[in-house]
């Protein structure tokens, strides 16, 4: 696999994430939801906006906001040396595909993160946003400033929406849940998607050594 297919598919990635993103975030009011599919009603758009990590989890106030941004600006950094010592090593192609995956995922969310605060105004319930912000107005017209912008999520899948715990179920018998409750991108999908292969596919990734067969002639010789 050569460093060409890795672009490709990064910039793929990112082009449809970006692209989503991009809609969702100029045509949909904060927490508007939508069921595309009217035959697969738990596939829905939901648009939030994510100030943390995947999936909803964040770190506290500004200084938080800040240093997850730099951490995902120097895991891309790495993410880029490492590939291409990959790539140089000759690793099996589906792990290489693993990791560019994870890596394009990072790359997505981390665009977010830098400019989004700057391209474009707040987002609420009430009215839709524009691509203003930066576009317009420079780097003053934003909802917030470098480093600080709010990832955009909007794939919602609750595939169980109204099940109930049994009374017998350890501290939550009897309450109600949600299965898939996150609301997340194809950035965070990528991730994610891109880690569970590699547990999965381990074995093949990187196969054990096989010990050298010994003959009985050899062992005597010995």
């Amino acid at each position: 696999m050569k460093f060409k297919h890795v672009l490709l598919i990064t910039l793929l990635i990112l082009f449809v994430d970006q692209a989503v993103k991009i809609y969702i975030k100029t045509h949909f009011y904060m927490q508007e939801e939508l069921i595309p599919f009217k035959s697969i009603p738990w596939f829905r758009l939901h648009f939030l906006e994510n100030e943390g990590m995947a999936y909803g989890w964040k770190l506290g106030g500004s200084f938080g906001k800040i240093a997850l941004t730099l951490f995902r600006l120097v895991a891309v950094g790495f993410g880029t040396y490492y590939i291409m010592g990959i790539l140089k090593k000759g690793y099996h192609y589906g792990y290489i595909i693993c990791v560019t995956l994870i890596y394009a995922g990072a790359i997505g969310n981390l665009i977010d993160s830098l400019f989004y605060g700057l391209a474009f105004e707040f987002s609420d319930t009430y009215s839709q946003n524009l691509a203003r912000g930066f576009w317009t107005e420079g780097f003053m017209g934003g909802y917030e400033s470098f480093l600080h912008g709010r990832v955009v999520d909007m794939l919602y899948f609750p595939i169980i929406e109204d099940g109930v715990f049994p009374s017998w179920f350890p501290i939550w018998g009897g309450e109600s849940f949600v299965f898939f409750r996150p609301v997340f991108n194809i950035a965070d999908a990528a991730i994610s998607g891109g880690v569970f292969a590699i547990l999965l596919f381990q074995g093949k990734f990187f196969p054990a050594e096989t010990a050298p067969t010994v003959t009985v002639e050899e062992a005597n010789d010995n």
